[in-house]
């Protein structure tokens, strides 16, 4: 029955039960004795100080302890950081071997040590001797509530078993004067308590009766000589402070009721007959005065007593066994942890975590519904640890540390004039260059010689010229990349090859117009003459500068850093790669204009194959532009084959299509060429042998395609003329 029913004040000494705070149910009940929800609160702090997140509980069935656990999961809850591992409870009459299944509920999760107990004095004795049973001595760390406290009791016999153990107590202190009153109660001087005599018997193992003492029982009739704590153990109840307090608290309500309702007189006035609870429980609220240990006795709006504990530790010294104060806490934790003492006697807090730290670079993964159980995940590839849950990707331009905590720019690498794939193509192209310019030379010195003039010197010129530019590419392709250097590799990649192909066009196309017209007609046809050459070859080049104009207003010149090519899989290779913005369609079409030229050539070719033999100039052309073509012909689909094959390797590995792309400092233009070719070299097996050009494949000693088959300084129209 609740007290609000009748409206009668209490005031309780020993209850701590969390569901008394409840002021709309329990209204007229306060209380000297802090709840269990402080004590809840204390043991959760207790527990976080020592950096334990994972730990089990056990109640005695009862109001008690199952308050008392429901209070720690809560608060544990609100804290956070804080896991339940197993939550045990204890039957009111435990049935024969229960205490060994609670131990082995226990034991199911190892990690979880620390015990949390809510449990009656003989469950917590019982529940000690089922560890010590099942030899795990010194893995359990108890930590246990006011109902163990600093009793001697639950650990009588099995010291070993709960060394180590933490305990809570409200706050108090030994009350002399109790003391010295209870241990001159005799028979004779106590009489008005009727239970004194049943409690004589129990202390000093005695019976009154000598009717009641039983042959061979081991009892002995009392003397009444008996005299407490000199022939017994005697230890003050550690609730008697608690008890004169509540009694207090009431005696002064009581008091300052009547000073405000009797100023004045003795005994009750007719206003406190009969007393009005609702008016005492204001007057006991509103109590602030010092106990009899000093503490003050005050309540809050629930009619509960500040929260103030002393915390112990069960510790074993040199064969001595006590409990120790190692804290208290008031609102907030003080803890002496260096006074601490663990089983074995080691100062070493243990451990009672569900999972380790994870290491740096790795996230926690945490296990569904156990927010303090995680499993860690290596951020690996291209990932960082951003927070102690997520892995992020870095940005294209930079990689993830040695440790994956951060992330640092990815290298920078171009092609140096060091590296062996710039040093070959170097000294071809000097060698090259060397040849051509010799044959300049060679040209210049002898211009006016019939062999020189019967060459076509004029167009000869302008091929040596693209012979030049073809060679003089190659530094253009190993410089380091920037605006100038990129508009320059745009201008020349295709103009040098334009400018050969159109002169052997040209050249191609005057013999066949020769013979065509010398078929039909004995006149000379038109635009034969050399200056007539000259204007056709520049305007077939012309076009090539034009597309390259327009190519600039469309898409000007850059350089770029490609962070896709050398994109691999072990982020420690990756690097950036210093280039030109040029793609492979790009090089392709820039190219595309030159190989018009070469087709439309080699159809010339093929329609001046029937020539006199004694006019043979047109045969060795035919047979570069032959070569010339099949080769190009295989290197396109190879080249984008081998591409589009590459791409989808990369793909089936996971990488991305751009990954895995040049090696050793190549640049896009020498991907796929072969011991320092140049791209005008690439499809030519094996490079081009003494300084040729693609346009001398196949043509001896030195001559140019159109000095082959000419003798004694004949001019290729000689014969018709």
């Amino acid at each position: 029955m609740s007290s609000s029913w009748c409206k009668i004040p209490q005031v309780s000494y020993a209850s701590t039960a969390p569901e008394l705070s409840d002021n709309t149910r329990y209204d007229f009940f306060s209380r000297v004795v802090p709840p269990d929800t402080y004590q809840a609160q204390a043991m959760v702090d207790i527990v976080k100080a020592m950096r334990w997140n994972y730990v089990s509980t056990v109640a005695s069935e009862g109001n008690y302890g199952e308050s008392g656990v429901d209070a720690f999961i809560q608060k544990s809850r609100e804290d956070g950081g804080v896991c339940i591992s197993q939550s045990v409870k204890i039957p009111r009459e435990p049935k024969q071997g229960e205490f060994d299944k609670v131990i082995r509920r226990l034991r199911e999760n190892p990690n979880a040590r620390v015990v949390i107990l809510f449990a009656n004095e003989d469950d917590i004795r019982r529940l000690l001797q089922a560890a010590k049973k099942a030899n795990q001595t010194g893995h359990f760390i108890w930590v246990g509530s006011d109902s163990w406290g600093s009793k001697i009791s639950p650990v009588v016999q099995q010291e070993e078993m709960a060394e180590g153990a933490v305990t809570i107590l409200p706050k108090r202190q030994s009350i002399k004067g109790f003391d010295r009153y209870f241990i001159s109660r005799t028979l004779e001087n106590n009489r008005r308590n009727i239970w004194f005599a049943e409690f004589w018997e129990n202390n000093f193992s005695c019976k009154l009766s000598r009717h009641a003492v039983k042959k061979g029982s081991g009892l002995k009739k009392c003397t009444n000589q008996e005299r407490i704590g000199k022939d017994s153990n005697y230890e003050q109840e550690g609730k008697v402070q608690f008890v004169i307090d509540a009694v207090y608290a009431m005696a002064h309500a009581l008091h300052n009721m009547h000073q405000e309702l009797c100023p004045g007189k003795v005994g009750l006035c007719a206003k406190m007959d009969p007393i009005n609870g609702t008016h005492l429980l204001k007057h006991i609220r509103r109590l602030n005065f010092a106990g009899i240990a000093g503490n003050p006795v005050l309540f809050n709006e629930n009619g509960d007593a500040p929260g103030r504990y002393e915390i112990y530790q069960y510790q074993i010294r040199n064969e001595t066994r006590e409990y120790k104060i190692i804290g208290h806490w008031t609102d907030q934790l003080h803890l002496n942890v260096s006074s601490m003492q663990w089983p074995g006697g080691v100062h070493q807090i243990p451990s009672s975590i569900c999972s380790h730290p994870c290491q740096l670079g790795e996230r926690k993964k945490i296990v569904k519904g156990i927010p303090c159980c995680w499993h860690c995940e290596r951020c690996d590839g291209y990932q960082y640890q951003a927070d102690t849950f997520t892995c992020k990707m870095c940005r294209f331009d930079l990689r993830p540390n040695v440790n994956h905590t951060g992330c640092v720019p990815i290298p920078i690498v171009k092609l140096e004039w060091s590296s062996p794939w710039a040093v070959i193509p170097v000294l071809i192209a000097v060698f090259g260059i060397m040849a051509t310019v010799f044959v300049v030379v060679t040209f210049v010195r002898y211009n006016d010689t019939p062999i020189v003039k019967a060459s076509g010197r004029e167009l000869s010129y302008v091929l040596l010229t693209g012979i030049f530019l073809c060679y003089a590419t190659t530094f253009l392709m190993i410089s380091t990349p920037d605006v100038g250097i990129c508009s320059l590799r745009r201008i020349f990649l295709g103009l040098g090859m334009s400018i050969s192909y159109a002169a052997l066009l040209t050249k191609t196309n005057r013999i066949y117009r020769i013979f065509e017209q010398g078929s039909m007609s004995v006149s000379a046809p038109k635009l034969i003459s050399p200056a007539s050459q000259l204007v056709i070859t520049f305007s077939l080049a012309a076009v090539q500068l034009l597309g390259v104009c327009i190519w600039f207003g469309v898409d000007p010149s850059k350089a770029i850093i490609d962070y896709e090519d050398q994109r691999t899989s072990n982020p420690v290779m990756a690097r950036g790669v210093l280039k030109c913005d040029i793609s492979d369609l790009s090089l392709i079409c820039l190219l595309g204009y030159s190989m018009l030229l070469m087709v439309t050539c080699t159809v010339y070719a093929i329609k001046t194959r029937g020539v006199p033999e004694t006019f043979n100039e047109a045969k060795p052309i035919g047979f570069t532009m032959y070569t010339t073509c099949i080769i190009w012909l295989a290197f396109i689909p190879i080249f984008f084959g081998t591409s589009q094959s590459t791409e989808k390797d990369r793909l089936e590995d996971g990488e991305t299509p751009l990954e895995d792309g040049l090696e050793d400092g190549e640049t896009p233009l020498d991907d796929g060429l072969e011991y320092g070719e140049t791209p005008l070299d690439d499809g030519l097996e094996d490079g081009l042998e003494d300084g040729e050009t693609p346009l001398d494949d196949g043509l001896e000693d030195g001559k140019t395609p159109l000095d082959d088959g000419l003798e004694d300084g004949k001019t290729p129209l000689d014969d018709e003329l």
